[in-house]
């Protein structure tokens, strides 16, 4: 990608107990000129410790924490604010765990820069997941079609891409994985325009164990028929 380019785009990575993946992650992310938000949402390991050596050498790195554990919606939440605080014309969000391709980003925000989109879905490849997860991720496919009315491939997604637009307009409320449903409900209820593009997943043992299973799945459910009333 063109290095002007990379220089408008901000990657926001929410990070929890990474510290077996997030140095090679942000890493990545540097050397295709991107710049890189990490919000540390309370880790307990040595997550901290590797995002203060990393951000103490690079500039190019911004590390906002969490002193306690709230959840992905929440580290979501705080980082794209703080990505259109920091000026970023276009916001990725980028899982820390390494299980997506950073050479996928220049393909989310292609739409994004030819006027195409407004938000962009990265969509994986089910047939290649893990059982347990395509299952769950099956089940969040049909929630968010139930609860929020829009038809995706991959709901639950980590590798989005929105325009500085698209980014200031979401009303996330969901602290916890629910948050991946209600961006795309947000995307509806806003009238943007969505666009979703084929990426690769890494698959390792870190990345199967997180994620949406069908026992996440079910606890996603009741707290979006909660969200749901609140929204009423």
């Amino acid at each position: 990608m063109d290095d002007d380019v990379a220089r408008k785009v901000m990657v926001v990575v929410p990070a929890y107990n990474e510290e077996e993946t997030v140095e090679g992650v942000v890493g990545s992310l540097l050397e295709r000129g991107y710049r890189v938000l990490v919000v540390d949402d309370g880790s307990r390991d040595s997550t901290p410790e590797i995002l203060g050596r990393i951000s103490s050498r690079s500039r190019e790195v911004s590390v906002y924490t969490h002193i306690i554990n709230v959840g992905l919606g929440a580290a979501l939440r705080t980082g794209i604010k703080a990505a259109l605080l920091e000026g970023a014309d276009y916001i990725v969000t980028f899982d820390a765990d390494g299980q997506h391709d950073p050479d996928d980003i220049s393909g989310v925000l292609e739409p994004l820069l030819d006027g195409r989109a407004d938000v962009v879905i990265g969509s994986r490849d089910f047939s290649e997941m893990p059982v347990s997860r395509r299952m769950g991720n099956a089940i969040m496919n049909i929630l968010t079609l139930i609860f929020y009315g829009c038809r995706v491939s991959d709901s639950q997604s980590g590798l989005r891409a929105f325009t500085r637009k698209a980014a200031s307009l979401l009303d996330i409320r969901n602290v916890g994985y629910g948050v991946s449903s209600e961006i795309i409900g947000e995307i509806g209820r806003k009238n943007l325009k969505m666009l979703e593009v084929n990426i690769k997943t890494i698959y390792t043992p870190e990345t199967i164990a997180k994620g949406t299973n069908t026992s996440v799945g079910i606890r996603i459910l009741l707290k979006l028929v909660l969200d749901l009333f609140r929204r009423i």
